[in-house]
This record gives structure tokens, sequence and C-alpha cells, in this order.
């Protein structure tokens, strides 16, 4: 593995030393919002930036607590707290939450599931990140006024009079000048990333100014240690408690990762390994597990800040994490005097970034269930779970897609008489001759044949019920899942029963390989009535059309099956 390129150093260094500017306040207010401390987010940005920039699937991407991440790690912080006897073992069903997320993580990548990120659908994303958006910013609304906040959205809303009443002033000053400047200084200059501005500037008050606030607190100097100390009371029953939080932050990680992943492919024309970058992910989270941090993934703020500053390989995603190492050896000191408000404000503006917008603005404009999906998932994310949100949203997505391709497939597939059938003349001439031509019929396939236009295939044939003969034209289905088959089996039975006659033409091989294998054909449609173009089936049909009586037919259909 090249982790150095000589041609870009200048770049990835100078990438590398940004995008750990831009991470060190969010990666201190995303660990004080988990609820294990300032240190837990260094900690994490320190040990998942390192080890997923060395061995994940993007060369650009820059790792570390995410606001995703965070919302899930501190309702899980929350409750193993309060089911927990005493700190240090709900600490450890913590950690070792975390380090289960990073192994199902790793378990996604080897079973390559990555690339199924590529089938959410954009509805179920735009409302997830808009929730987890409005989540950050609720959960920030206390701190910002110098309360600390409920870990519920519900109680946020319940409680909010509390703090309002209660406010405490120099905190929400000191905040809202933080959002200020975060959203002001650009408009002086880009080159120092306006949130470490807002950090240090707003931070420097109160050693200035008397004031009575919330701040940070003591942060632990030194290397962080790994901690193998969480295993020590692991067992089935703790194993059952942690396995579903798991799942859901390792779902959550990968999606963010993979989405971030997407987004540095399009900013520098390359493309990252999907399922090595959940492996890379899931080391990063264990490792960060184990030195007592908070878990992460791909940042797509601070990736696109690297990308933008010059790094072009692994080495700026390393040069990130050893910089927030060397804050936390140095200037742990100052860090715990920054006020609470400060980082609430930071993430209120970050909250701010996630919800998206254009998606939400064209909730009028697109279609309803894309509409209905988003809304759904915007709320279930905030009020109820985020893995469920993500899960009704796809089974919500996927259920308006088979309802939409029914309709389609309704719609493009149809059943007319030969005599008003939209094809050439010659085809059908000795069909249409004959003084059958209203009773022989054309089924039209578009698109797959499957369980959701299934019933419609079948109310097709049982409002024309005097059929002499029918051809069912499949040149253009591309798919028959099993209700669609049997469908068609019921359809060509009742056919035979009234000794109608039935010719199939255009089979594709891999459709016609499914009809064999269920006895489709020949048992119900012979070899003799399955022809290669519609040309020939009809030519087929006009010399037996005429046939002159039900018994004639269906001792010829009896012989040619028997052949």
């Amino acid at each position: 593995m090249k982790l150095i390129d000589t041609r870009t150093i200048k770049g990835d260094l100078f990438g590398g030393v940004t995008a750990g500017i831009v991470a060190l306040p969010l990666a201190m207010a995303f660990g004080v919002q988990s609820g294990l401390g300032a240190e837990a987010g260094l900690y994490g940005a320190i040990a998942i930036g390192i080890v997923a920039a060395i061995f994940g699937g993007t060369k650009t991407q820059i790792s570390g607590p995410t606001g995703p991440m965070t919302v899930v790690s501190t309702l899980i912080a929350a409750t193993a707290m309060a089911q927990a006897p005493n700190f240090e073992v709900g600490l450890a069903m913590v950690l070792l939450t975390f380090f289960a997320a990073g192994v199902i993580q790793i378990v996604f990548g080897l079973t390559q599931i990555g690339k199924l990120v590529q089938f959410i659908p954009y509805p179920v994303v735009s409302g997830f990140m808009s929730g987890i958006g409005l989540i950050i910013i609720f959960l920030q609304l206390y701190p910002l006024v110098g309360h600390s906040s409920p870990n519920k959205i519900v109680d946020v809303f319940v409680n909010i009079m509390t703090p309002l009443q209660n406010m405490n002033w120099p905190a929400f000053m000191l905040g809202a000048l933080t959002i200020a400047i975060i959203y002001l200084f650009p408009r002086i200059t880009k080159v120092v990333p306006s949130t470490l501005v807002a950090l240090i500037v707003v931070s420097l008050i109160p050693q200035f100014v008397a004031m009575d606030i919330p701040k940070i607190g003591d942060i632990p100097e030194g290397l962080p240690h790994l901690n193998f100390a969480i295993f020590s009371g692991l067992n089935l029953s703790m194993l059952g408690m942690i396995l579903v939080p798991a799942i859901t932050l390792a779902a959550l990680g990968s999606i963010d990762s993979l989405l971030t992943s997407v987004v540095a492919d399009n900013i520098t024309k390359t493309k990252h390994n999907s399922n090595r970058e959940l492996i890379g992910q899931g080391l990063g989270n264990m490792v960060a597990a184990l030195v007592g941090g908070i878990p992460g993934a791909g940042a797509t703020m601070r990736t696109v800040v690297n990308v933008r500053s010059g790094g072009r390989t692994r080495i700026s995603g390393v040069v990130h994490g050893l910089f927030l190492l060397i804050v936390l050896l140095g200037l742990g000191r100052y860090a715990a005097q920054i006020p609470l408000s400060v980082l609430a404000g930071i993430l209120i503006t970050v909250g701010i970034g996630i919800i998206d917008y254009k998606g939400l603005g064209d909730l009028l404009k697109v279609p309803k269930a894309d509409a209905a999906v988003k809304i759904v998932v915007v709320a279930m994310t905030v009020f109820v779970d985020l893995l469920w949100a993500v899960g009704v949203g796809l089974i919500l997505s996927a259920l308006f897609f088979v309802k939409r391709s029914a309709e389609q497939g309704h719609e493009a597939s149809t059943i007319d008489p030969a005599n008003d059938h939209p094809d050439s003349d010659d085809e059908l001439k000795g069909v249409n001759e004959s003084h059958h031509a209203g009773q022989v019929f054309i089924q039209e396939f578009h698109g797959p044949l499957f369980f959701g236009f299934s019933s419609k295939f079948q109310e097709q044939f049982s409002k024309n019920p005097n059929m002499r003969a029918v051809v069912f034209r499949f040149k253009h289905l591309s798919f028959a899942d099993q209700s669609g088959m049997y469908a068609l089996m019921d359809v060509i039975r009742e056919l035979n029963n009234k000794n109608t006659w039935v010719l199939f033409c255009g089979l594709r091989q891999n459709v016609k390989e499914q009809f064999k294998k269920l006895g489709i054909i020949p048992e119900l449609v012979p070899e003799s009535h399955c022809f290669e173009d519609f040309e020939k089936a009809t030519a087929w049909l006009s010399k037996n059309i005429s046939r002159k009586d039900s018994k004639e037919m269906k001792e010829l259909l009896a012989n040619e099956q028997t052949n």
C-alpha cells in the first residue's frame, strides 16, 4: 500500500491540517452532546480519522464524529446509563455497543453490502438527513440558553418553558454571537474556517468579562489508552441489549460514509471502493471504542474542505487525525474553558446545514408518493427512531414503486381484438379476413409480469369471455415472477377449458426457461404454439382460425400437445 505520494504531499499536508482545524470544534461539540465529554469526541475523531484513512476505500475521505452518528450515540449512552447499576458498567455497555457497531460494519464490507446503498431512494435519504438536522437543533436549544438538554425530543418540547423562563442571558449571548460569526465571517474571508474563529473569539470573552456560564470542564491530557476492560463483563444478556443499537449505528455509519464517498468521487473524479470503505470505517470505530471515543463516519463537510485545500491521498486523513492528537496533547487545559453555549451555537449551524432545503422546498412539485415518504421519514426520525424511520421509508418507497409499476404495466399491457390492433394489416390480414376476427385477441406485454400487476392481468381476460384465439406477445416482457406466472397459468387453463387457441411469440430465453421449469410450456401451451415472432404466430393462426367446430380444435390441440 502506498501511503505517501511525493507529488501531492504539500496538498495532503495542507488539506489534512485544514480539515483538522474544521474538525476540532465539531469533535468537542459532538463529544459534549453525546454525554461522554469533549475528550470522547476528540478521541473518536483521532482514532477514526487515522484508521479509516489508512484502511478505507476513499482516498480523500475525512472521517470522524458526525451529526447523525452523534445523535444515535447520545440516545445509546442515555439508555445504557439509565439501565446500568453504576457509571462504570454503563460506560462499558456504551463502548461495547460502539465496538460492536464497528464489527458489524466490517461484516457489511466483507459481505459486499456496501453496494446496496445506491438503492436507497432519495426521499428516504433526504428525509432522514433533514430529521437528523432538526434533532441536532432541538437538542441544542437548552445548552444555548445555559441549561442541560433532555435526551428525548418530546421532553425538549414538553419542558421548553423551564429554560426559557430561567434563561442564562450571558450564555445565550455567547451562543448567538457564535452563530453570527459562523455565518458572517466568510463574507470577510474564507481562508480561515469561520467555525474556528467563532470558537476562539467567543471563548475568550469570559476570560475578560466575569460570567456565570456552563463550560466544558476538565479534559484529560495525554494519549488515550486502549481499554480492553470493557469486555470483562460481557455476557449473553448484555450482548442482547447492545445488538440492536449496534446495528443501528453500523447501518447509519455505513450510509453516512458511503454518501460522503460519492461526494468525494464527484469532486475528485475518482471511484471509491465501497466495501473496503466499510471495513476501514468499522476498524476505525472499533479502535475509537477501545480508547473511549464516540463512533463516527465519513464527514462530508470535512472531506470537501480537505479536497478543496489540496488533499488527494490517504495521508491527508492521517494528518487530520495527527493534528487533532497534537491539539489534545497541548491544548486540553485551554479547551476546558470553552462555554457549552458556544458549542451549542456551532452544532445549531451544523444542524441547519444538514437539512435538505431543496428536497423539502420541492415537496409540492415532486410526486405525492415521494413527498409522503419524505414527510414520514422526517417525522419518524425526529420523534420515533432513526432505524425505524429508514426501514419504514424503504418499505413505503418499495410499495409506492410497486403500485406505480403495476399501474404503468396495466396501462402499457393491452389486450385488443385483432381487427382493432394497431399493427400492419399484412400481419393480421388472414385473421381479419375470417369471420372470427372479432374473437381473436392480441395480448401485449410491456415491462414485468409481477405480483403487483397479476390481478389486473386476470381482470383483462374476465372482461372478454368470448375468445376463439389469443396471441401472447412477449417481446417486451422483461421478467415474470411467481405471482405473475401463476396468474398466467390460471388464464391459460381457463382459455384451454373454453377450447381457445393460445399462442406465444417473442419469448425471451430467460422467460422461456422460467415457463418450462414451471410447466407452462409444454403442459399448458405446446412447443408448436410457441413462435419466434409475431408474423409466424399470425401466419399459423390464419391457417387454423377457420376450423369449424370446437371438437376439431380440441382434437388438434390434444394431438399437438402429445407430439
